[in-house]
């Protein structure tokens, strides 16, 4: 710590305001990564688009955040991280106000994009902070502040994103966060600035960086509008594809040649940081598809309200929040790999659970998996992490923690694309299969031809919708089937990790 720190520490209710700037900070980042899950359909109705081209008000934000995190080190110290932080809440601010006001699908993907790009180095520079303001013996206690926000960021925004959808506009799920930002900077100016870590010009990899942006926003496009360009039918999508392949081939080999790549790719050469990446990269997108797929169907399916949407699915975060401190408890008494594999098994048992899912079905069965559901994230998330940082030097934690970041935010931006695709095409095909299956209704119903007609097709449309969404948690299955597997690639870890690290 600078010397400046030492000799003015904070103590009382400064120490606790400037806590509480850096904590609301990483809230209200990670709060808007799933506050826009339940409010999808009021945005493509508002709109005039599908829901699945609403996803692109997911996605973008996602994808735009996942690039911006390997830069935070770089950035931090090349211009210091308390500067960093200020300028990246403030265009958080600036952009959740123009997301707010955006009046097409188009301007709102734009200003999500740029949301994310300043979003991304909060988290890193939030952490980072929290560990400087506090003294030594305290920044246990701190981290674990900080992280709390994290588990508690995503349970609240179901339940705030489909209430403020409901009895106000989806525009306020961007407008609540200027007075939290507007909290966070009066009080960062305030107590932070003294903070201030050193700073170090460092080259950074241009082309690399342009590498990384150029491969993943084009397979990202691929994915978003392959299903409405009939995919490879399309010239438009081949070139994407093409650019995407050669750009990833070029980004690898660039990237594993530079003195100073912008993403330090040699942590993978560590078998227990890659096994442990692949497996929570594939579980999260099984965990993320789930989590965009179901109030989409509640909503569009179901009848929900995006209020009721935001009730059933927030349900997840209660046992994740209980069982935090017995999971990072446990990591150093048994092995990081059966914990894990407990963790991601529950998961797919829970989704397997839903694959039962039908129609008629109330609000407890659709709740009591969510519920149950948080008894494994724990296990899954803080142990893929502990084992990753595990398994890499201690000099290469920084670079392993935001790479692995990277991987995770990247999955579940792609999962997304391709979970509302597979659940469009699936419910296309059960509608051509059941639609041969229908008999018309007998004239004794009283209703006419027409109406007969219209009744059915609402029917067969339920209940293809209904099948669709059931194949895709087989296919969320899956994928935890093949996460639980790669876990045991990785030898057992022999280092401990601050878990402090995992965010």
């Amino acid at each position: 710590m600078s010397a400046g720190a030492e000799v003015a520490r904070l103590k009382g209710w400064p120490l606790l305001l400037a806590a509480m700037s850096l904590s609301l900070a990483n809230f209200v980042v990670v709060l808007d990564i799933t506050i826009a899950n339940v409010s999808v359909p009021h945005i493509a109705g508002s709109l005039a688009v599908s829901p699945s081209q609403g996803t692109w008000a997911i996605t973008s934000y996602s994808v735009a955040e996942a690039i911006c995190v390997p830069l935070s080190g770089w950035l931090a110290a090349r211009f210091g991280a308390v500067r960093v932080f200020l300028a990246a809440i403030t265009g958080f601010a600036v952009f959740s106000l123009l997301c707010g006001l955006s009046r097409s699908l188009e301007a709102l993907i734009v200003f999500r994009i740029f949301q994310g790009l300043s979003g991304g180095p909060i988290m890193p520079m939030s952490q980072t902070l929290m560990t400087r303001i506090f003294p030594p013996e305290k920044v246990g206690m701190a981290l674990g502040l900080w992280s709390m926000t994290v588990v508690v960021a995503p349970i609240l925004g179901p339940i705030f994103g489909g209430t403020i959808s409901d009895d106000w506009s989806w525009h306020w799920i961007f407008f609540i966060n200027l007075p939290v930002v507007a909290f966070c900077l009066v009080f960062a100016l305030r107590y932070l600035l003294r903070f201030e870590t050193p700073m170090v010009k460092r080259p950074i990899d241009f082309i690399g960086l342009l590498l990384l942006v150029i491969w993943v926003s084009a397979l990202q496009i691929v994915l978003d509008e392959g299903r409405n360009a009939d995919w490879f039918a399309s010239s438009f999508i081949c070139t994407l594809a093409v650019i995407a392949v050669i750009g990833f081939a070029a980004f690898l080999i660039w990237e594993l040649t530079e003195a100073n790549p912008v993403v330090d790719l040699s942590v993978f050469r560590q078998r227990g940081y890659s096994a442990a990446v692949a497996a929570q990269a594939i579980a999260y997108a099984g965990f993320f598809s789930a989590i965009v797929v179901i109030p989409l169907f509640l909503q569009t399916n179901l009848g929900y309200t995006a209020t009721y949407a935001g009730y059933a699915t927030a349900f997840v975060g209660v046992l994740a929040v209980i069982m935090s401190p017995v999971a990072a408890g446990l990591m150093a008494r048994i092995d990081v790999r059966k914990l894990i594999t407990f963790g991601v098994v529950w998961l797919g048992l829970i989704s397997l659970l839903r694959t039962g899912w039908v129609t008629q079905m109330d609000f407890f069965t659709i709740s009591l998996p969510q519920f149950l559901q948080g008894l494994g994230m724990p296990f899954f998330f803080i142990g893929t992490t502990s084992l990753a940082l595990g398994s890499v030097r201690p000099d290469q934690t920084a670079s392993a923690a935001g790479l692995q970041n990277f991987m995770r935010t990247l999955a579940g931006a792609f999962a997304t694309s391709l979970a509302t695709t597979m659940w469009e095409r699936e419910a296309k095909m059960a509608h051509a299969d059941l639609a041969g299956l229908v008999h018309p209704l007998p004239q004794s119903a009283g209703f006419t031809p027409d109406q007969a007609r219209l009744i059915l097709e609402r029917i067969v449309q339920t209940e293809s919708v209904t099948l669709a969404t059931n194949t895709i948690f087989w296919g969320c299955t899956a994928l935890f089937a093949v996460a639980a597997m790669l876990v045991w690639l990785a030898p057992r870890p022999l280092a401990k990790v601050d878990l402090g690290a995992a965010h």
